[in-house]
């Protein structure tokens, strides 16, 4: 009976309600599958044994991947239950280490959500794993990025003053490869982050202390930083590990820190007071390590940039540690003592302290097989050689010029521009300037020329300039293809490229043979562009431009309407007449070959006679050139002949005097009996013999012209003979050169100019003066607008000014060449005033004269009179 009541009180099991199951799994994929199941009490255990599996090594993780264990993970990131959170959590700490998983993370954009982890209400342990998964993933730049977007750093910044360690390392790590990136860099001082960092300097941890430094290492980069590190009394903290002798792991760290610090002026002046220098140079000498050796010279180079700084490093002897340091084995710690140097040096007596002892090292690291210590050592010899003769003849007698030309084919710009500096230092000097030379100086700077360096290019062009002062140099810069290049950098946007390959033209343009040569190169064409632009050019551009032009003078009185004195007009020299700056001048041969126009007539100057005749005409052809008669006065056709014989003898002679001499032609002489002798043959002529001889000519012509315009096809041009200069120049040398009083020499060349050039022209006369006429026609008998400047017989200014100069110009009288308007010119001589000659010291300097050789030849005009200003422009 009382069984049966007991079986009314069991109440029979629910149909939908499943038994509770225990399943052993012992593949890892079944287990992946469970992260699937909305069970809490699963997910943990699963979350659990993928943990334990994925800490067990590299390979379990990429199994973990392969098997799509990641992205069910993420979202158990964010699951109600704080278990399956932590759970998953802690794998991703783990699994954030692998590559694979780091990149697939970043895929599914789950920044957000690890870092929400962070939250001050976790737990410690969900702290710990997900600030370890932001350390794995902040390694990469692009995680950099999405911390810092999604917020993480100040998250970060508040774990630092969390008491677990292991979230302070994984913190501060994770930190450290955050401020890498400048944007995370500059936001530290508003999250306030130097304080807790340097709080972790009393972990009991190696590990953290050393992040910590490590950090603030990068930090202090920037100015901000440094000023909140100098007023949280960092500066403290750091002596204080580099007193303590137990900390010597952290020293370098520290030290790399300090001289970071160094860059701010404040911070200099407390770590002076403090001791903090003297005890830098302890470090630097005493220490074996060459890691603190290092940061010890960095930080002695920091606080040397302060003048201060440098005489206190002086007094304390810091040249000797700096040398000793140059023969560590460490090559960071020989940089850094090179780099030392280089500031020390701007001490006038550190520098002198360095010319007995440390250039010779110097020069021995300048043959290492490290391309940094070469350049640091290059760097310290350019700072010692500049504005110093004795150090640079000291680096020079260390066997320093080999070593140096040797570098400039380095692939490093620092160490090929260190040594241009060196050698140009040196090129100051003549006997080293010889010696550079002799190294193939010039072959060696092709390569910086052509760098894409700015900073090379411009000290490349500088040894140039200073390598280069005389003709063999020139020459071999030329012969090595040096001077593309260099006229290339011409163009260069760089102010100061710009004005050392201005520097180096000027320089190469000392000689002929480079002017013509740099002018074939179009750097004539470019100095005249640079020199129209007010921004561009420079003293060196136009000065190089001038002195290019002295070796053009066509192009430069057509431009600048003037020659002085020291411009000699040579055979070919032409004036076409005024252009505006950057119109081009064309080529004589091409302005000879042009047909005849009604523009300006372009006057030619030359006094070569090397066009041979004709066979067919024998000795017809000496009374013209290029296809002309000499002229159409009688009394020039008559002597036209003895002239060019005479000219030519004169020339073929070297300027000397005919051994036996000729019957003076009738218009060859500017005395009175030739002039005379001249007039009383030419009455005695007959008409017949005029019409005779006019015939003659006309055929001379025409057999000229075909010989010209056939027979010479083959051979070289050369520009057309003038007979008549020839015979002038012949004249003025036997009759006006010998003339003692230089007064009296001008007088005499002016009146000869007005002979030739239809003489005396009065003021009211000069409107019937028919020189244009004269000129057409010879323009008309040549068939060209080039007109020898012999040919013509009736000249006004411009054609007597450039007689007269031509003329000064072979018998060595100093006259200027002006161009005026309206087709004026005129020469201006200086002469010393007679009443001062004798009298010995204080002399005034000459006076300027304008020479008239129109109105009154002969007579000379003061400048900056009104008897001057109307000759010029009335």
């Amino acid at each position: 009976m009382g069984k049966e009541i007991a079986k009314e009180h069991i109440h029979p099991p629910l149909k939908n309600l499943f038994d509770p199951l225990t399943i052993e799994s012992k593949k890892v994929a079944t287990v992946v599958l469970m992260l699937n199941s909305p069970e809490e009490e699963i997910l943990a255990k699963a979350c659990e044994a993928i943990y334990k599996f994925a800490l067990k090594g590299e390979e379990n993780k990429t199994t973990l991947l392969e098997l799509g264990a990641v992205e069910p993970l993420t979202k158990l990131l964010t699951h109600e239950d704080k278990i399956v959170r932590r759970n998953a959590t802690m794998i991703f700490g783990i699994m954030a280490s692998n590559n694979d998983v780091k990149k697939l993370l970043r895929e599914l954009d789950v920044m957000n959500s690890v870092i929400a982890q962070l939250a001050p209400e976790e737990e410690v342990v969900i702290h710990e794993f997900a600030s370890l998964c932001l350390a794995n993933m902040s390694a990469e730049y692009t995680s950099k990025v999405q911390i810092f977007e999604h917020g993480g750093l100040e998250p970060l910044i508040r774990l630092l003053s969390s008491p677990d360690p292991d979230v302070k390392k994984n913190s501060i790590e994770c930190i450290y490869n955050l401020v890498q990136d400048f944007k995370c860099r500059a936001t530290l001082p508003e999250l306030n982050a130097i304080p807790p960092i340097l709080e972790l300097f009393k972990s009991e941890y190696p590990i953290i202390q050393l992040l910590a430094l490590k950090t603030l290492g990068v930090i202090t980069n920037d100015k901000a930083s440094r000023a909140m590190l100098r007023d949280n009394q960092g500066m403290d903290h750091l002596i204080k590990i580099l007193e303590a002798k137990e900390l010597n792991d952290l020293h370098i760290e520290a030290l790399s820190v300090i001289a970071n610090c160094l860059e701010d002026m404040d911070t200099m002046v407390q770590i002076q007071q403090t001791g903090g220098l003297k005890k830098l140079l302890v470090f630097a000498e005493n220490s074996t390590i060459p890691d603190i050796q290092k940061n010890a010279a960095k930080a002695i180079t920091k606080a040397a940039y302060e003048p201060e700084n440098r005489k206190f490093f002086h007094e304390q002897e810091v040249e000797k540690c700096l040398v000793t340091l140059l023969g560590s084995e460490s090559d960071g710690t020989k940089i850094a003592a090179s780099q030392a140097i280089s500031v020390m040096c701007e001490n006038s007596a550190s520098k002198e302290f360095f010319n007995h002892q440390g250039i010779p090292q110097l020069v021995q690291l300048l043959k290492s097989d490290n391309e940094e210590v070469r350049e640091a050592a290059a760097l310290a010899l350019a700072n010692l050689t500049t504005c110093n003769p004795t150090n640079a003849n000291a680096a020079a007698e260390a066997d320093g010029i080999d070593p140096l030309v040797s570098i400039l084919s380095s692939k490093r710009d620092g160490a090929v521009a260190n040594a241009a500096t060196v050698l140009t230092n040196m090129a100051t000097q003549e006997a080293l300037r010889v010696s550079i030379q002799s190294r193939d100086i010039m072959h060696a700077l092709i390569g910086p020329l052509h760098s894409a360096n700015m900073v090379v290019q411009s000290k490349a062009a500088l040894t140039i300039a200073a390598t280069a002062c005389d003709a063999e140099a020139r020459a071999e810069l030329r012969n090595s293809g040096g001077l593309e290049p260099l006229i290339e950098l011409l163009r260069s946007k760089n102010d100061e490229v710009r004005r050392h390959a201005s520097w180096a033209v000027m320089v190469c343009a000392g000689d002929e043979l480079m002017a013509a040569e740099l002018s074939r190169l179009g750097a004539l064409e470019i100095l005249e562009e640079i020199n129209l632009s007010v921004t561009r050019k420079n003293k060196f551009s136009e000065v190089a431009y001038n002195k290019l032009l002295n070796n053009h003078l066509s192009l430069k009185y057509s431009q600048t309407g003037y020659l002085s004195s020291s411009n000699i007009i040579s055979d070919g020299f032409y004036d076409y007449g005024r252009i505006n700056p950057g119109t081009k001048l064309w080529p004589l041969k091409d302005l000879c070959l042009q047909e005849p126009n009604d523009l300006r007539t372009i006057l030619l100057v030359n006094s070569k006679s090397d066009v041979s005749p004709p066979p067919s005409t024998e000795d017809k052809s000496s009374e013209v050139g290029y296809g002309r008669s000499i002229s159409s006065s009688s009394s020039l056709r008559r002597a036209s002949k003895e002239k060019a014989r005479k000219a030519s003898y004169y020339f073929s002679a070297g300027f000397g005097s005919p051994t036996e001499e000729k019957s003076e032609p009738a218009s060859g002489r500017n005395t009175a009996v030739s002039r005379s002798a001249a007039k009383e043959k030419g009455s005695r002529k007959s008409k017949g013999k005029k019409e005779e001889e006019k015939q003659k000519e006309e055929e001379e012509v025409t057999v000229v012209l075909k010989w010209a315009g056939e027979g010479n096809q083959d051979k070289e041009w050369s520009p057309p003979t003038d007979p008549d200069f020839c015979a002038y120049v012949y004249e003025v040398t036997k009759s006006i050169l010998p003339i003692t009083n230089i007064r009296e020499q001008i007088e005499a060349l002016a009146k000869y100019v007005a002979e030739k050039m239809g003489g005396k022209i009065p003021k009211d006369r000069l409107q019937d003066f028919s020189w244009e006429l004269h000129i057409s026609e010879l323009k008309f008998q040549l068939k060209s607008n080039v007109v020898p400047i012999g040919q013509i017989k009736k000249g006004i200014f411009y054609h007597r000014a450039l007689l007269f100069k031509a003329l000064a110009d072979r018998i060595g009288i100093g006259c200027s060449l002006v161009r005026g308007e309206y087709g004026r010119a005129w020469n201006e001589v200086k002469l010393m005033n007679e009443s001062q000659k004798g009298v010995i010291g204080g002399l005034p300097p000459p006076e300027e004269y304008i020479v008239d050789l129109m109105f009154h030849p002969g007579v000379l005009m003061k400048l900056k009179t009104k008897e001057a200003d109307r000759y010029r422009f009335l």
